[in-house]
């Protein structure tokens, strides 16, 4: 039955830790990139989005960065993926 139902996404926010932090510059702005959002595609491969804040402050807008080809980056986004697979693995439920 649980092979039948359709999951249409799956995905977790994994904070980055501040030696691999970066800053990217959008519109304008340059943001310090401390969050990625990593999905599990239909093929099994991962797609990873970074997000972050203004440098000069603010909320600013919400918008997304690729991922640099780092392997720290390539490395953590492994390792949350690992992470939040054996979490959903070991789910007790609702309640």
């Amino acid at each position: 039955m649980s092979d039948d139902l359709e999951v249409s996404a799956l995905a977790i926010n994994v904070t980055i830790p501040q030696e691999l932090r970066w800053t990217d510059t959008r519109r304008g702005e340059t943001f310090t990139l401390s969050t990625l959002n990593v999905r599990l595609l239909p093929d099994g491969r991962l797609a990873a989005k970074a997000y972050g804040r203004p440098v000069a402050g603010g909320r600013g807008a919400y918008v997304s960065f690729p991922v640099p080809d780092e392997p720290g980056l390539a490395a953590l986004i492994a390792g949350a993926a690992t992470r939040a697979g054996a979490l959903w693995a070991a789910h007790r439920g609702l309640g």
